[in-house]
């Protein structure tokens, strides 16, 4: 929602790992907040604090609102949770809602789940949401590496 917390985890979970997967030169990752609470700020502290654990820096990460371009520029856009599934598919194009997707449809471990907000809870929720991230970064790598020839995801 704000953009401090679950998706600037996932944009640095992803970004490590997709660079991992040598395929850091094809894809573009970016995250942003379905509403303008934290704009220009860097992630929550605790989910930096978690992420650079497990080897992560979301340092460099500042928020932003997810803005109408987006939905042109991207392939896909990910949802934390079906609240900001649901604000996503109102503001996405009709033509475009195809593109819009809960991250964890690529997990399997946990699909189709929300990914719970940490912000209000202790510790252990940034870890869950790490839990959850990296476990649906590596499906959503299997899916990039399954694109069809005219550049759609699978579905």
């Amino acid at each position: 929602m704000g953009n401090i917390c679950r998706s600037p985890t996932a944009e640095g979970v992803f970004r490590d790992k997709i660079r991992q997967a040598g395929l850091a030169a094809s894809v573009r990752i970016d995250s942003a907040g379905t509403h303008g609470y934290h704009i220009g700020n860097p992630p929550d502290p605790r989910a930096q604090e978690a992420a650079r654990k497990r080897g992560y820096d979301l340092s460099e990460l500042r928020g932003r609102q997810v803005s109408d371009a987006d939905f042109e520029s991207f392939d896909l856009i990910l949802a934390m949770d079906k609240d900001n599934l649901s604000l996503l598919l109102k503001q996405c194009p009709d033509q475009l809602q195809h593109k819009v997707r809960r991250l964890l449809s690529f997990s399997r471990r946990y699909p189709n789940l929300d990914v719970p907000d940490p912000y209000y809870g202790g510790r252990s929720g940034f870890n869950m949401v790490l839990d959850m991230v990296e476990d649906a970064a590596d499906g959503l790598i299997n899916e990039i590496r399954q694109i069809d020839k005219l550049g759609k995801f699978q579905k």
